[in-house]
């Protein structure tokens, strides 16, 4: 009978254990839910992966800038066919060719940033076996040789890349600086929304309980004829309605706290629990302040950049495009022997110039057309941009205004809030020495309740308006200094 009871009692405890074990409540501030969603959630991390791309696209631009070692070879090119020859008197045949040919070639290649040409410093060697007839081989070798291949007339793409790319580079640092305020941001909505919550809970919590404690009372108010039938009636009606209030409220409250957790990346088994935040950051700011730095610091000032860069280029391409002139030219020393050593003796120059060009002579105004397309998408691009900078400083503008509005709106909800709860702590004790109606209880009850939940949004206001004059600035006005990041160790890391 004792085994009986002990295996019974092991069993309850492994069906209770994990049950009793798997809630684990967690205190979290406003601050470390930013700073959990800037190191956690999955924007975070799509905006790391978008500086890491842009990070290599620029490297891959500077790369570029540089020379560049290439060893090209076949190794190795084995022909047996036939090909036409041409006799002396004009007739034609066909030879048997049977042979095997290898070539090497190592170059060293720098673009030229001037002219945006290619300069090469080539080294090679050619090996060819003939394999029937009279068979031979035969080496070639250009120990060395300089080669210039400059366009003529032709836009410079690297003068123009040189010029694209790091403004390019820096505007995707600044929106990756943005983005983490985002972040922050999305970290702060989902905060306050179950903050909130846990408010709205809390309230309707003391609502039951007060809801039931003067239910009590009235039905006793009732059997003494102390009030009216319609009065209790009225207060029995407030009870259903604040037990309905706390299962709407709990449910609000479930719902909020899985998008926190979902957005922080925080295990379903966490109960997270928001706390108030009892100090709020201090700033005054200005509209021209706040503008100034906002064109120095945001993407969007490279952006616009950028894009009066890229219409300029576009524009340059098109006419350089309206004729084509290449010149090539090679110097070097060659030789040529049956044996591999004797190759590179009694060398000879070896000199190559050749200047092709393609110049239309009539090609009914096509290529003055694509000059013009070119230039008319110019036109339409800063006229978008022009309005896009009305729009971005119109929107500084307006926030600002908010910002500095919305300190003296949370002063002003923070007082209501108090007075709220005192006038109802107040009404509560006279209604229960029956000095008011249930009606006048009723409204204290819904000010105190919406005093409440106004303080909470307003001070949600508050840090959201704060944070997106970081986002627009880069610039973290408490402390007065711009927010920066180290790209590279962070694109390493």
């Amino acid at each position: 009978m004792k085994k009986v009871r002990l295996l019974v009692f092991f069993c309850l405890l492994a069906g209770l254990a994990p049950a009793g074990m798997a809630e684990e409540v967690r205190r979290i501030t406003l601050d470390e839910a930013i700073l959990t969603a800037r190191t956690r959630s999955v924007d975070a991390a799509v905006a790391l992966n978008e500086l890491r791309t842009a990070y290599w696209t620029y490297r891959t631009y500077r790369a570029d800038l540089l020379p560049e070692v290439n060893f090209n070879a076949t190794a190795p090119s084995y022909r047996k066919s036939y090909s036409p020859y041409q006799h002396e008197d004009g007739s034609y045949s066909f030879v048997r060719n049977n042979y095997m040919q290898m070539n090497g070639e190592i170059s060293i290649d720098q673009n030229i940033w001037l002219t945006g040409g290619t300069l090469s410093l080539n080294t090679s060697l050619d090996y060819l076996k003939q394999l029937t007839g009279t068979r031979y081989n035969r080496f070639m070798s250009i120990p060395v040789a300089l080669t210039l291949s400059q366009p003529i007339f032709a836009t410079n793409t690297i003068k123009w890349n040189r010029r694209i790319e790091p403004v390019r580079y820096a505007e995707a640092k600044a929106a990756f600086i943005s983005a983490t305020e985002n972040v922050a941001m999305t970290a702060i909505n989902y905060y306050f929304s179950l903050l909130l919550s846990k408010e709205n809970i809390s309230i309707a919590e003391q609502n039951l309980a007060n809801a039931e404690k003067l239910y009590e009372v009235a039905k006793a108010k009732r059997e003494m004829g102390q009030i009216s039938k319609n009065d209790l009636l009225q207060l029995e009606l407030n009870l259903l309605n604040a037990r309905s209030s706390l299962t709407d409220c709990e449910s609000d409250y479930k719902s909020n706290m899985f998008k926190l957790r979902a957005f922080l990346d925080i295990e379903e088994d966490v109960t997270l629990e928001p706390v108030v935040p009892d100090a709020i950051p201090s700033a005054l700011v200005s509209y021209d302040d706040v503008l100034e730095k906002a064109r120095a610091n945001n993407s969007f000032a490279k952006n616009i950049r950028r894009r009066q860069l890229e219409a300029d280029y576009e524009v340059a391409k098109a006419k350089g495009n309206q004729r084509e002139i290449m010149l090539y030219a090679q110097i070097g020393y060659t030789g040529t022997s049956e044996r591999f050593g004797e190759a590179y003796d009694r060398l000879k120059d070896n000199q190559v110039v050749e200047v092709g060009f393609k110049i239309p002579i009539l090609d009914w105004g096509k290529r003055r057309g694509k000059v013009k397309v070119s230039e008319s998408n110019r036109d339409v691009v800063r006229s978008r941009l022009r309005k896009e900078q009305m729009e971005f400083d119109q929107n500084i503008f307006i926030l600002v205004e908010r910002f500095n509005n919305q300190r003296r709106q949370l002063e002003i909800s923070l007082r209501a809030d108090t007075i709220a709860r005192q006038r109802y702590d107040t009404n509560v004790e006279t209604f229960m020495i029956g000095k008011i109606s249930t009606l006048d209880l009723n409204d204290s009850q819904v000010s105190k309740d919406e005093s409440r939940q106004a303080y909470i949004n307003q001070l949600y206001l508050y840090w959201n308006y704060y944070y997106q004059l970081r986002s627009v600035a880069l610039w973290d006005f408490s402390s007065n200094k711009g927010i920066d990041a180290d790209i590279e160790a962070i694109v390493r890391r």
